[in-house]
């Protein structure tokens, strides 16, 4: 893991162990590694529960709940199923938080319409899940360490959002 990947996690680190908060992961491309970057600072098992690996589109459903037919309409890598993979992860995890990824990162598995390098990665909580996609191909492992790096910026920036104080409402 790179020295940035571990600042990202240090800090994502301390906000979670500040406000008591859990997360878990639902990684398909990534296979694991965005649960190493959550793990790779002691103490994680205070906050990290834990991940599911939902590499095919049977455990995406059996475990995940995504919805059948949004996978057979949209494929698995789609906006809305990474969405769907961060809500079942936190009901199958029981976390605050989850984490996913969903995508091709080669080097086959794309089509015309998704090519390889297209990665849609979401963290969030059923209430609110944040999105980003990752559309360049560097080759398999760049691709991956792409997608795991932005999968823990964009969990930093939902924390920093989450955490930062409301404006009182008047009423």
């Amino acid at each position: 893991m790179d020295f940035e990947s571990k600042i990202i996690s240090r800090e994502v680190s301390e906000i979670l162990w500040e406000t008591e908060k859990t997360v878990g992961t639902a990684e398909s491309c990534t296979g694991g590694r965005i649960a190493e970057a959550i793990i790779s600072v002691p103490g994680a098992s205070k906050y990290f529960k834990g991940g599911i690996i939902s590499y095919v589109n049977e455990i995406k459903e059996n475990l995940l709940g995504v919805d059948h037919q949004l996978l057979e309409e949209k494929t698995a890598v789609c906006e809305e199923v990474a969405i769907a993979m961060v809500k079942g992860a936190c009901k199958a995890l029981n976390t605050d938080y989850a984490i996913s990824s969903t995508g091709f990162a080669g080097p086959t598995g794309g089509t015309k319409d998704i090519p390889v390098g297209t990665i849609w990665l979401a963290c969030g909580k059923p209430e609110r899940v944040m999105t980003v996609k990752v559309e360049e191909d560097h080759g398999r492992d760049i691709n991956l360490a792409i997608a795991t790096n932005k999968a823990m910026e964009l969990f930093l920036t939902f924390l920093r959002e989450e955490d930062a104080p409301r404006p009182m409402r008047e009423g």
